[in-house]
């Protein structure tokens, strides 16, 4: 009886198609003793991301398709549910993190952070690692969690498998490089083999945006108030985009027109010259600074190239200088107009001028509405940023765009996912919602969803502004959700109807036993609005209602909390 030839257990298929193809080769081949080559033992891959709107995770589950067609065994993690002590094993360990408010991680990933930047991390000499960075240009951290990550990393021995990639907001051909370097550097190829192309339409999302009707825009705040915050209605009938409460809406603005008018003749070259899009395509310069390029915001990366070509001694200096308060004291109230006036530069044409700019960045709002509540329409609540600085007036690239053009249609929006931010699928938990002015806006929405969806669970609002007579906005409709029970509780906080100014963080702590109670039950608790102040004092208020309620010391409240947020019940969507 002939032998049958042996497939091994760790070739690349199940027992079934191991038993098919041994019978098959040894029927073939006359039962010769020939044993199927292995492609060796899978490479270990860990990913880690750390995400405050999912950009993150959207990175690692593309990194961990491109995986899947080689000979790796990967694990993908949200750092919160990631246990450190598995750190010193392993073998090639992928950081994909972002950045928000003043340099930090985001909150998924606030605990390894903390637990790095520390001294009782043990040698990570077996380690290979490398780090993708995720943020914003226009902040002056700009990716400073993914740089810690990999500073700290290569602190405890870990060695670096590929380069730091730092990215802005848009990041494919950065992630594309990265992939590419990371897989070469495990010793696979990152190269994904060419496919034939194949034309279809592409649906609307970030890559092609839905120009969406607007139906309707309207001041939420009263005559008197020195703030305009609008609602926004949108159209989303026949784009195919589809939301849900918690989520963002990415919208693309244009720049005025009258403020392109007034760049053009002060440029040193044809501005009648046709010039590159960040897509590749080209057109004429006008319509580029108009549709494509940031002409509003100043950064230290344009401040650089400016100096270059203006030889202004002063832009010299401040760039050489690194202070982040005087390069931002510099930006603040500027705009591309204020260089071109006061430093004047020298190029050549309108391909050299555009190559210093930066792409014109959609703008992300927290979704104001349920889609339940209203089919096919998406709402957003928008401050509308309008100031003088310099001798000009300014206003805000997008809020200005959005406020004035009932009946026209938006250049384009799309759906940006919020995982991070959700109603709890139980609709019997209670929750907890704390957003001042425009932080009110995923607030509305998830009211709407509870009062459609008749959760049985309580629903507790804090909101606050300055003043109730002119800022109290969406007061009839919270009005109506306390009438017909959908607000269970609300706690207001108009910080100058006062002497004193009062804040939503000390409402909450003249609320404190009942809100531990809310807790202790197993409530959600959500906030939404500024990082960089609102937040970080909200989060104090809930230390020390936890300590002064719960009975718990300084470590047990800060324990307490960071259990919450892998629980998925302390969720924020901060700016």
């Amino acid at each position: 009886m002939s032998s049958p030839i042996v497939i091994p257990e760790n070739a690349p298929f199940n027992a079934e198609q191991r038993a098919w193809l041994s019978e098959f080769l040894t029927k073939a081949l006359g039962g010769a003793p020939v044993e199927v080559e292995s492609s060796g033992p899978a490479t270990p891959v860990t990913i880690l991301w750390g995400s405050q709107t999912g950009n993150s995770e959207g990175v690692a589950k593309k990194f961990l398709k491109a995986l899947k067609s080689g000979n790796y065994e990967p694990q993908v993690f949200d750092m919160a549910a990631y246990d450190k002590s598995r750190l010193p094993k392993e073998k090639n360990l992928l950081v994909i993190t972002s950045t928000y408010g003043d340099g930090e991680p985001p909150d998924n990933a606030s605990d390894l952070h903390e637990y790095l930047m520390g001294e009782t991390v043990p040698s990570l000499k077996e380690v290979n690692f490398s780090v993708f960075a995720l943020g914003d240009s226009e902040y002056p951290d700009f990716c400073q969690c993914g740089i810690e990550f990999d500073q700290r990393l290569e602190a405890f021995g870990a060695k670096r498998l590929f380069k730091r990639i730092d990215c802005d907001v848009d990041y494919d051909a950065e992630f594309a490089v990265w992939k590419e370097g990371v897989i070469e550097a495990m010793g696979g190829s990152g190269k994904a083999p060419e496919a034939e192309e194949v034309v279809v339409d592409e649906p609307f999302g970030k890559k092609n945006p839905f120009p969406s009707p607007l139906l309707n825009s309207y001041d939420l705040n009263k005559d008197g108030s020195p703030r305009e915050t609008y609602h926004i209605e949108l159209s989303l009938k026949d784009s195919g985009l589809e939301y849900q409460v918690g989520d963002a809406l990415g919208v693309l603005s244009h720049n005025p027109a009258q403020v392109v008018d007034e760049i053009l003749p002060l440029l040193p070259f044809n501005v009648k010259d046709v010039v590159p899009l960040p897509s590749g395509a080209e057109v004429p310069l006008r319509e580029a600074l108009i549709t494509s390029y940031d002409i509003r915001s100043l950064n230290k990366r344009l401040l650089a190239a400016w100096s270059e070509r203006s030889g202004s001694p002063f832009l010299r200096a401040l760039v050489e200088s690194g202070s982040r308060e005087e390069i931002e004291e510099f930006c603040w109230g500027r705009e591309l107009i204020d260089l071109i006036n006061d430093h004047p530069a020298d190029f050549a044409d309108g391909e050299e001028f555009v190559s210093v700019l930066k792409k014109l960045q959609p703008r992300l709002y927290s979704i104001a509405s349920s889609p339940n509540a209203h089919p096919g329409e998406v709402h957003l609540t928008v401050a509308i940023v309008r100031y003088n600085s310099h001798g000009r007036d300014r206003g805000g690239v997008c809020s200005t765009y959005l406020s004035d053009r009932v009946g026209d249609v938006c250049s384009g929006v799309f759906v940006h996912n919020n995982k991070a931010f959700r109603l709890p699928e139980d609709h019997s938990k209670d929750i907890i919602m704390v957003g001042p002015g425009t932080g009110i806006a995923p607030l509305r929405a998830f009211l709407e969803e509870r009062e459609i969806s008749k959760a049985s669970g309580r629903n507790w609002l804090f909101f606050g502004n300055p003043c109730r007579a002119t800022d109290f906005i969406y007061e009839d409709e919270i009005n109506a959700w306390i009438e017909n029970g959908t607000l269970t509780k609300l706690d207001l906080a108009f910080s100058r109807d006062q002497e004193n100014k009062i804040y939503v963080q000390d409402r909450m702590l003249e609320a404190g036993a009942e809100l531990w109670d809310w807790l202790k039950g197993g409530g959600y608790f959500y906030v939404c609005g500024d990082a960089t102040r609102m937040a970080k004092d909200v989060d104090k208020a809930l230390q020390t209602i936890l300590k002064n309620h719960g009975g718990m010391s300084d470590e047990e409240a800060v324990d307490y909390l960071k259990n919450l947020k892998k629980e998925k019940r302390y969720a924020r969507d901060v700016y």
